[in-house]
């Protein structure tokens, strides 16, 4: 068993590791749905916890920080500073019963609020890591990667006939302008990316590399400290 919350408080005692998705409930596009950051980071965790063994598989942290997409309906941001309250006050809970914490995150909106909430966990004692969910062949938001996890994830969450393309430019081009409008700003229909051609085939071939990314990552972040 590692889902946490099927658990009974017994069977959690001496714990030795809990790892914890951290998603979003945004805009992807009109074709994937609001959860799409969430199940992400939830399928990377349950892979990463068959891997590594012994690790307990919490609830996921679905809400937030999400402005850059807050211009389009279905968007719930709880914000930066929100967020990483949340992350501090419940690494700091687990570690009451647990010996570690890995947080792996899958939306990029949340990497400053992780970032921040680790190094102060850190300072305070706490083994906390964090890990993305990554890969050497990505599009930046609800493109052809993020359709092609999603039809190998949950393939009836998707809604391929109304699959488009978005605006395919680099980030370091649109930067600027998303920075001071977010993505509409930058994109009408949400899409930074080309869903054509995502397969599930493929998503299945982007979790594994996301899941081996995140795990060397880990290893080589032990190492280092």
């Amino acid at each position: 068993m590692t889902e946490l919350a099927e658990a009974t408080s017994p069977q959690t005692s001496g714990a030795t590791l809990v790892i914890v998705p951290v998603g979003s409930i945004e805009q992807h596009g009109p074709h994937l749905p609001l959860e799409t950051d969430t199940l992400i980071a939830r399928a990377v965790a349950d892979r990463m916890a068959l891997e590594l063994g012994d690790a307990w598989v919490a609830p996921a942290v679905s809400y937030g920080s999400s402005g850059e997409h807050q211009a389009f309906p279905g968007t719930c941001s709880i914000g930066t500073e929100a967020l990483r309250l949340l992350v501090v006050e419940l690494v700091r809970s687990i570690r009451c019963w647990a010996d570690r914490v890995v947080l792996v995150n899958a939306h990029g909106g949340n990497l400053t609020a992780v970032h921040e909430a680790v190094e102060q966990l850190r300072a305070e004692g706490h083994d906390v890591t964090w890990v993305p969910c990554a890969t050497e062949d990505v599009d930046l938001h609800a493109g052809h990667t993020e359709t092609s996890l999603m039809l190998h994830l949950a393939p009836w969450s998707v809604r391929r006939h109304r699959a488009e393309a978005g605006n395919t430019r680099p980030l370091d081009e649109i930067l600027p302008a998303m920075r001071t409008g977010g993505v509409a700003a930058v994109s009408a229909n949400g899409v930074l990316g080309d869903p054509t051609g995502a397969s599930a085939h493929h998503g299945a071939r982007i979790l594994e590399q996301i899941v081996g990314n995140a795990l060397r990552a880990l290893r080589e972040e032990r190492v280092a400290r």
